[in-house]
């Protein structure tokens, strides 16, 4: 396969396969450590979980990707980046590690998730520490490469750690406690990973002169609001991020619904419902792969904004075809339709914004979509904690997401149509 042999290649470059290695121990300390946050709020014996607490463990998973993500760039142009990593990992570390003892001690819920939200601030330095530091050990013939497959392995890695606490989880742990300082040890190994790496090899040049951090902030909000100008003045990219971002509503609001009905109406056991949830996770992923061999193939004969109506349009029809019996096996086969639908439209909305922003504004409105993607999730889990009853059968919800995607897949038609 040509993505081996890319990799082999890359793999031969010593700096990039120690640059890499962070990545991997990284992301998957991520993704050990995100599982066991969303199984302590929603499968904890002593806790009565309802759909609040999962909308704020959902806001603390991803609104600091969001509202630090596009400042995060500032600092890291000041800050040397195998610093950024080593000591970044090393916080993380030991507040994972204190997220631990809180568990543990009873503490008020705010309290858990004011040091949860700290862990995943971090993150979010570490991860675009990651990609400004690629070209410093790849030269430029390689870098599309390296910047193809190094964040697809990243996620790959991240996958692999979530599957790992729930094994850890179902193997027999009585505590998420244990699999959070599993995560713990994990961000200690990214730290030492660094070390093997010169302090100045990833940058920044100090010798570049930079703007002071206040101007350069306040340059990088304006920057952002020129980018929203911008988009405005690009119609379909506009349109197809609207369309996107009302998508991962119905596609989070969703997933709050299948959280709740494994936890309360689809199991007898802490156990059993933590393993319909891993279940339903594997299978919305295979959804999100799939999405990726079909989506060119769609794109090439429908056009980015046609295969957006189909997206939409067959998620109109299969999502309460499938979800009102509330039952397992159909909303398991809904979880994978889902996830090609979603993540079908997500690429062809990618294409569009790519293919008709100017180069120069390109960066700043994949930062604003980056805010609208997560935002648009954490807002669908607010609203459907207020529509959820505490077993998560929802015949409003299931409707309303369906009018939202008949709603998405009409409008895209017309405009498409013009």
């Amino acid at each position: 396969m040509a993505v081996v042999g890319d990799l082999r290649v890359l793999l031969r470059l010593g700096d990039f396969r120690r640059l890499l290695a962070v990545r991997l121990i990284s992301q998957g300390a991520d993704g050990v450590y995100q599982v066991a946050l969303a199984t302590y709020v929603v499968f904890s014996p002593e806790k009565q979980t309802s759909p609040a607490a999962i909308a704020s463990a959902m806001a603390v998973l991803l609104l600091p990707y969001s509202l630090i993500g596009p400042f995060a760039g500032v600092l890291l142009d000041r800050w040397p980046r195998r610093q950024v990593f080593l000591y970044g990992n090393l916080l993380r570390a030991a507040l994972a590690s204190v997220t631990a003892v809180l568990m543990l001690s009873g503490v008020p819920d705010w309290l858990f998730f004011a040091s949860a939200l700290c862990v995943t601030a971090v993150n979010r330095f570490v991860l675009a520490g990651l990609s400004a530091a690629l070209p410093r050990v790849v030269d430029t013939e390689r870098l599309v490469m390296a910047n193809s497959l190094s964040p697809t392995a990243g996620t790959l890695a991240a996958t692999v750690g979530g599957g790992l606490a729930f094994v850890v989880r179902l193997a027999g742990s009585d505590s998420d406690a244990v699999v959070v300082l599993l995560g713990a040890a994990l961000y200690l190994c990214a730290a030492l990973a660094s070390l093997r790496m010169a302090r100045e090899l990833l940058g920044p040049d100090p010798e570049l002169m930079r703007p002071q951090l206040g101007t350069a902030l306040a340059g990088t909000a304006r920057d952002l609001v020129a980018g929203v100008r911008h988009l405005s003045q690009r119609r379909p990219a506009a349109r197809a991020l609207l369309a996107m971002t009302l998508m991962r509503f119905c596609y989070g609001a969703l997933s709050v619904m299948v959280l709740m009905l494994c936890r309360y109406a689809w199991s007898s056991s802490e156990s059993d419902g933590l393993a319909l949830l891993g279940l339903a996770v594997g299978v919305s992923g295979a959804g999100f792969f799939a999405a990726a061999v079909v989506t060119p193939w769609a794109v090439n004969r429908l056009a980015a904004g046609g295969w957006i109506v189909v997206c939409a349009g067959a998620a109109a029809i299969l999502e309460p075809a499938l979800a009102l019996p509330f039952s397992p096996v159909p909303l398991l086969i809904a979880a994978f339709l889902l996830g090609l639908t979603t993540q079908g439209a997500k690429i062809a909305t990618d294409t569009v914004v790519q293919s008709t922003v100017d180069d120069s504004f390109r960066g700043r409105i994949f930062s604003v979509y980056d805010v609208l993607f997560n935002v648009a999730f954490v807002g669908a889990a607010g609203v459907a904690a207020l529509m959820l009853p505490p077993d998560g059968r929802s015949v409003p919800l299931v409707v309303t997401v369906a009018v939202i995607y008949a709603a998405i897949a009409a409008a895209m038609a017309r405009f498409d149509a013009q």
